[in-house]
């Protein structure tokens, strides 16, 4: 065993028997290079990587590769799900080195953290003659590296010296911009580009706003084409629920088979808001599957989510197979279904796209492209689904990522908690509880600092500084988490998680957060997160955030910091217009301003109606008092709705306050205050 065999996170506990010498990220690995005057080779992935599994095996595992390794190099891997701050910092080199990205990363660093040279997977041949002549290089012609590093270093430097603009962005530019995403989206398939394609929620969510703004056709095709098709693709799982990461192919059939917990947040999210706006009931279907998989297979008995499932499972033979849990063969499909009379065999062979020659490898993935957006299954077909799911689940599972991460689990808690108010479920509400007082548990130190990382056998669980982004997510959270169940404490949580960001990752100069804590561990670089990525930025979510928490909590100062935010944002805005949907929404509420609304005493079906409608400018007060000029001068049974503390008449029944959230009367024989089904 090496080093890694001490770590808690699954994807270095995977290389710790391993002929490399492997150093966990950390200073006895820079020791050890000044010491031993070599370079560092830095190997950044994650469990649920296939490609990181491939390198791994043929690389990793060699002894003839280790050897070169270890005689030439300090080998260092990082799981980039605990350390985004590493992660990000280096992949912005590689990027400027090849003009890509992706995991396994591979660089080579100096002593002093520096990045010399970089790129992704090798396969085994090629990685020793970079090996040699990363080697020959640094014993011969080493200048050559520090000029490079000095080059690389300007590049990834670049997010820290961002300047903000003079004023806050303005709706002109949120359209603009709107105007040049929609000019990337597929008319065809839905999304946005070409593949391999990623679902991009925050592009869809700014899309949807533009459509309940304009009522127009054109952002309403952008959103049903792609959520449709999502959902209809082999991205989807048709048989348990849940989403992969991101299709290999234009028409969303065969993804990349790992499912992150991060995406079942963001997807539920969006599947939930086009439901409300647009009524479909097939979205509805797909909000509840998913949660119904993250709630089944990745929840921890404490009440915590696990971060990932595997892309690969094991084949009889145990070797891991991309894809094998998910797809299936006629045969299979007969062998599980053998109790149904033949006819209702044929019907859910058909329904799911299951045939003899596959069109994955073989095998076929489940899925209703040529039947789009027709997701609501026969009672008939329903059963065959969970007959399936039980065959399945008789399956050897792909790979389990069990650690818990505070980001994702924030962005999880919040969709959660979002759903179980718009469809009324106590079962999740119950669950949205559970996870927030896990992460208060578990994640909280006791000096009010919070961890990255928890994992149940860890000495300690908890590891790692948080960063900005698990501070930005887990505010939103926890307003959510308040407004669904009316209860101070999660406000007082969002307080105390919001002047703990502000007071260790706020930068004083140029506004704005840092990824890292003032304390924290220090990179080459101090970099900022602006840019949305396969999760929204932490600085977008922080202003979102901090917004909400000012109307709230009658806090200007927290408004004030959204702001500055916002100004730096808007110089980012105009450099990468494609990753800034999830800023470009906070700039959007900014402008129009949030709307309050204060529900005191004991009126339950008030209640219901704030929370089943929705409008993503609108924060909820009810349930227990906090400290906030929502609560002053109130009467009990009054909902009170307010722009910067300037309130309407207040109004008394379920009828009314419908139509003051939607500005317009309630459906005649509508029973207000319940999802339509």
């Amino acid at each position: 065993m090496n080093r890694l065999a001490a770590e808690t996170s699954p994807y270095l506990r995977q290389h710790r028997d391993q002929p490399v010498d492997w150093y966990p990220w950390g200073e006895e690995a820079f020791e050890a290079a000044r010491t031993r005057d070599l370079p560092i080779l830095l190997s950044v992935g994650y469990s649920a990587c296939h490609w990181c599994h491939v390198m791994a095996h043929e690389s990793f595992d060699n002894a003839e590769v280790a050897e070169a390794m270890n005689a030439r190099f300090i080998s260092v891997k990082v799981d980039r799900e605990e350390r985004p701050d590493v992660d990000a910092l280096y992949m912005d080199a590689v990027q400027a080195l090849t003009g890509r990205g992706g995991w396994p990363m591979t660089v080579v660093i100096d002593a002093d953290g520096r990045p010399l040279w970089g790129g992704t997977y090798f396969s085994k041949d090629n990685f020793l003659k970079v090996l040699d002549a990363i080697d020959d290089v640094w014993r011969n012609r080493r200048g050559e590296l520090d000029k490079n590093a000095a080059e690389l270093v300007k590049a990834i430097s670049r997010s820290a010296v961002t300047s903000p603009k003079p004023d806050l962005p303005s709706l002109d530019l949120v359209n603009q911009t709107l105007g040049k995403i929609a000019g990337a989206f597929d008319q065809e398939w839905g999304g946005f580009g070409t593949a391999p394609k990623f679902p991009s929620t925050h592009h869809l969510e700014l899309t949807l706003r533009a459509f309940m703004t304009s009522g127009a056709d054109d952002p309403k095709r952008v959103v049903t084409t792609s959520l449709d098709t999502m959902a209809s693709g082999g991205i989807y799982d048709h048989i348990g629920g849940g989403f992969a990461r991101y299709s290999t192919d234009r028409e969303w059939l065969v993804p990349h088979f790992e499912k992150m917990l991060y995406d079942q947040a963001l997807m539920v999210r969006v599947y939930r808001q086009a439901y409300t706006v647009l009524g479909l009931p097939q979205y509805r279907q797909v909000v509840e599957e998913t949660i119904d998989y993250v709630l089944r297979e990745l929840l921890h008995p404490e009440g915590g989510f696990y971060s990932a499932e595997d892309a690969d499972s094991p084949d009889e033979h145990g070797n891991g197979i991309e894809g094998l849990y998910y797809t299936w063969t006629a045969d299979e499909v007969r062998a599980a279904l053998a109790d149904n009379d033949p006819k209702s065999v044929v019907a859910a062979m058909k329904w799911f796209g299951i045939t003899k020659q596959g069109n994955f490898e073989g095998r076929s993935i489940p899925n209703r492209l040529e039947h789009r957006g027709q997701l609501m299954r026969p009672s008939a077909i329903e059963h065959a689904r969970q007959q399936l799911l039980r065959a399945r689940s008789e399956r050897r599972r792909p790979g389990l990522d069990d650690k818990v991460l505070t980001e994702w689990n924030a962005l999880f808690l919040y969709s959660l908690a979002d759903a179980a108010m718009t469809f009324r479920r106590d079962d999740w509400k119950a669950a949205a509880i559970a996870n927030g007082e896990f992460l208060l548990r578990q994640l909280r130190s006791p000096d009010g600092r919070w961890k990255r990382s928890w994992q149940a056998d860890g000495q300690p669980s908890a590891r790692h500084d948080a960063f900005a982004a698990d501070h930005a997510a887990l505010i939103e959270a926890f307003i959510r988490l308040a407004e669904l169940t009316g209860e101070a404490r999660w406000i007082e949580a969002a307080r105390h998680t919001a002047d703990t960001m502000l007071d260790w990752y706020w930068d004083p100069e140029q506004g704005g957060l840092y990824t890292t804590a003032e304390d924290g561990d220090t990179l080459i670089v101090r970099q900022k997160d602006l840019l949305d990525n396969a999760t929204p930025s932490a600085n977008s979510t922080a202003a979102h955030g901090l917004m909400r928490l000012a109307a709230l909590t009658g806090e200007l100062r927290y408004r004030n910091h959204a702001d500055r935010i916002l100004q730096l944002l808007g110089t980012v805005i105009e450099q990468a217009p494609g990753a800034v949907s999830n800023a470009l929404s906070a700039i959007e509420i900014r402008h129009r301003g949030l709307v309050e609304l204060a529900i005191v005493g004991d009126a339950p079906d008030l209640v219901r109606v704030a929370q089943v409608l929705w409008r993503p400018d609108l924060v909820l007060a009810w349930g227990e008092p906090y400290d906030s000029p929502l609560w002053e001068a109130r009467s009990d049974g009054l909902a009170y709705m307010c722009r910067d503390s300037v309130c309407d008449a207040p109004v008394d029944t379920p009828e009314a306050l419908y139509e003051h959230i939607t500005g317009r009367p309630a459906p005649e024989g509508m029973k207000v205050g319940t999802p339509p089904s």
